[in-house]
């Protein structure tokens, strides 16, 4: 590690009470309720601990035992204890099937053990060839590439202790290198001349609605679309996931801050052209809602994943740090093993409370190994396992906010957490805990669940809360572990839950980390060889590592395919290294040698402190990315939150079940004798849209008739004519050619067949025309539940069912 980075780790916070534990938010309240852990204890309580039956009790008291008694087991009630073993002569010579029925045949354990020495040596050697190479890049980098003023510009940007000097050093470091150029030509790995086109649309657009709404005398032909449709339509089309190719980590890596200038353009009219329509009154509510749904499920939402990685883990909170000081923490947080620790913290606690947490004093608060080593050796000996679980639920319940299920997280913070967990079952599927698939579940079982690595934490069962407040095990009793052994990063559930497209991995896993290595830079962090043209360490240097890396992920498949892997601890290994570990932005801190030291201790404020300084460094390079990529996502949400139907009140996930107002049988008629004198155009009093019941209490609502009863009469004779106009449907030419009071005669209404009448009730529920060449064209229709603005700028509105 340069000199600068060491440098930049020890120096002190900017506020001496980063260093207070006192100045944490609930500092002093543990969180912990023991009528919790104790039903969590009695959980995990494993089967030879629970009570025994009266039989047993009596043969194995020494009070009622008889001497020589001898102990016997039944099959079950129905079947003898000595039974005779029978085989046939057809069995005799027929070996007992193996266990494992996929590692059979004389062929299997004859090359079993010599093809995996021969595999695993040459995993080592490519190893060794992989840690060579990297050697020979980083050396190619120091001493030929950052040399001069490069390096120095390079070492200021690693120095910087906020994230607006770090913007200044890192613009001054493009400069230098040129990048500035390569901002201002259009041209690049994207769909430029759309990306112009549209651009200019929507700007040209956006200014003429905004003219429109300031004159509000100005009024347009019935057949002419307004500007601000033009821009909806426009948005609608353009507003989707990586449109054009503008999310390309690709675009984002030739500089050390910012992309091309026309990206940046694009991003900012589009931002500023969905935040006019959504404010503007040219359109209403209902079709504000339309549009936010439709734009939330094309555009899709960003997720902050972080991994596992035991005290690796710590670096999360400078990542989450980062992304919090510049509101770019997203809603959608996932974390697995140790990262589910600091996904639980992030959200259960609101954003004033992460600001005074995220300091170095919250290492007072980490005490999960604070154990000397005869006691968890002692332990370890005994039950397999390093850690105690009752303990670390103590310690996560303050993380937690107490026993906060995923529900009520979500409740208090809008924010939506996901923890994965891994069956002890090695057939069985693993489960992506948030506030849909385990809404009751208690948040720190599944992070005790999260983190039981075999050997460290055996496996827990999930605790789920009940109505009365207490506590019960989840999935009838079925262990958990560690979720890092097969999705460390549940992208794929993730996308199907939540429609999250967009990732911001944090990656601190010490197995995953090394391997990680962009040929051609990363996001904010460019190629500085050839001025960005080049590869990291030359063309040659690259190609090597690309080489020996993929030939080494070829072999680990040889051993997971194969079955050549021994399963110590009953778990599959090969996982751990051939899952996916990135997401469309990777983060990963720079580690130290010291921290494989202590992956298994609790960190001291300044170790702390400097994780959270790694993690800062780490995260700032790619907020660009992220800021443009949330600058439209933000909108689209806040829109969405906005047009929420008042059923439906946020945070609440899953609101109950309610009907939304609707008219009554009398409200119905009412309007339509109204609709009847005004040509079939009515409006609807507010004071309607609440249902009759709540309006008045002693009001009694007429039953509407049910569709049986108004079909009664089909196989009999027909009814005679009625007088009333509750079924005669008018036309816009009846109105006009019959008073509404009319009497109407039998043939007006007699139908010769059931189809005809089926038609004629239908219209109760569609429409008031006769004849489909009756009924108004788009551009004088009403809409449904919606007030819209018609040509002499009244608010008028149809009678919906």
């Amino acid at each position: 590690m340069a000199k600068s980075e060491k440098a930049a780790q020890q120096v002190p916070v900017k506020e001496p009470s980063g260093y207070d534990y006192h100045s944490l938010p609930d500092w002093d309240n543990d969180f912990v309720d023991e009528d919790a852990v104790h039903a969590f204890a009695e959980a995990i309580k494993p089967a030879s601990a629970l009570a025994t039956s009266p039989s047993e009790e009596d043969l194995t008291s020494p009070l009622t035992r008889k001497p020589n008694a001898e102990f016997i087991t039944a099959l079950n009630d129905w079947r003898p204890v000595r039974q005779r073993q029978i085989r046939s002569k057809a069995r005799k010579g027929r070996r007992r099937p193996r266990g494992d029925e996929t590692r059979e045949g004389w062929t299997y354990g004859l090359v079993k053990y010599p093809l995996l020495f021969f595999v695993c040596g040459w995993i080592v050697w490519l190893g060794f060839c992989y840690l060579l190479t990297r050697f020979y890049i980083y050396l190619y980098e120091q001493y030929v590439t950052w040399r001069g003023a490069r390096d120095r510009l390079r070492k200021q940007l690693r120095v910087q202790r906020s994230y607006e000097g770090w913007v200044e050093a890192a613009k001054e470091l493009d400069t230098h290198l040129q990048n500035d150029e390569w901002k201002k030509t259009p041209e690049g790995s994207y769909d430029y001349q759309t990306l112009s086109y549209i651009g200019k649309q929507l700007k040209k657009l956006r200014q003429e609605a905004q003219k429109d709404e300031q004159d509000s005398t100005q009024r347009q032909g019935r057949l002419q679309r307004r500007a601000i449709d033009e821009l909806r339509s426009i948005l609608e089309t353009c507003v989707k996931n990586n449109f054009a190719g503008i999310e390309s980590s690709r675009l984002y890596c030739e500089t050390y801050y910012g992309t091309k200038d026309l990206i940046q353009n694009y991003i900012d009219e589009t931002s500023a052209s969905l935040r006019f329509l959504f404010s503007s009154t040219q359109i209403s509510d209902s079709d504000k809602r339309d549009v936010a749904q439709h734009l939330s499920a094309n555009f899709g939402r960003t997720a902050l994943c972080l991994s596992g990685g035991a005290t690796f883990a710590y670096y999360h909170f400078g990542i989450a740090r980062a992304l919090l000081d510049a509101n770019l923490l997203p809603n959608i947080i996932t974390g697995t093993s140790g990262g589910a620790l600091v996904a639980a913290l992030l959200a259960t606690r609101t954003d004033d409370e992460l600001k005074r947490l995220l300091v170095p004093a919250l290492a007072h608060r980490i005490t999960a190994c604070k154990e000397p080593f005869s006691v968890w050796f002692r332990r370890w000996r005994v039950t397999g396992a390093r850690f105690d679980s009752l303990e670390w639920a103590r310690a996560c319940s303050w993380f937690c906010h107490g026993s906060l299920t995923f529900r009520e997280a979500y409740q208090r913070t809008g924010r939506i957490l996901n923890v994965s967990c891994v069956p002890s079952d090695p057939h069985s599927p693993t489960i992506l805990c948030n506030y849909r698939t385990t809404p009751d579940c208690v948040i720190w079982s599944a992070v005790i669940a999260s983190a039981a690595v075999p050997g460290i934490l055996n496996p827990v069962v999930l605790m789920k809360k009940q109505s009365d407040g207490t506590l019960t095990s989840f999935s009838f009793g079925t262990k958990w572990k560690d979720g890092s052994l097969r999705t460390d990063i549940p992208l794929k559930s993730l996308n199907l839950h939540f429609n999250v497209n967009f990732s911001i991995v944090s990656q601190v896993n010490p197995h995953v980390s090394l391997w990680f290595f962009s040929s051609r830079g990363t996001v904010g962090r460019p190629v500085t060889h050839r001025r960005g043209r080049g590869w990291r360490g030359g063309y040659l240097g690259s190609a090597i590592e690309q080489f020996i890396k993929l030939d080494l992920n070829k072999w680990l498949k040889v051993l997971r395919h194969l079955e050549l892997l021994p399963r110590p601890l009953g778990q599959d290994w090969s996982e751990v290294f051939l899952q996916r570990f990135s997401g469309t932005i990777t983060i990963w801190p720079k580690t130290k040698i010291s921290d494989f030291w202590h992956i298994l201790s609790d960190p001291s404020p300044q170790r702390l402190d400097g994780m959270i300084r790694a993690g800062q460094l780490a995260a700032w390079p790619k907020l660009k990315f992220i800021s443009n990529r949330m600058a439209i996502e933000k909108v689209i949400e806040e829109a969405k939150e906005a047009t929420r139907p008042p059923e439906q009140p946020f945070p609440t996930p899953m609101p109950k079940e309610r009907l939304r107002s609707v008219l009554s049988e009398e409200d119905l008629q009412a309007l339509l004798a109204k609709a009847r004198e005004n040509d079939g155009v009515v409006e609807v009093p507010p004071q309607l849209l609440t249902p009759a019941v709540q309006r008045d209490p002693a009001h009694k609502r007429q039953e509407s008739p049910s569709f049986a009863k108004r079909f009664s009469n089909l196989w009999g004779s027909l009814p005679s004519p009625r007088n009333s106009t509750d079924t005669v449907r008018p036309t816009s030419t009846t109105n006009k050619e019959i008073p509404a009071n009319a009497a109407i005669t039998a043939d007006d209404t007699r139908r010769s067949s059931m189809m005809d009448e089926l038609v004629r009730q239908s219209r109760v529920f569609f429409d008031d025309f006769a004849d489909e060449s009756e009924a108004p064209s788009d551009a004088e229709g009403i809409q449904y539940e919606t007030a819209t603005e018609d040509e002499e700028g009244g608010s008028e509105t149809d009678v919906g069912p």
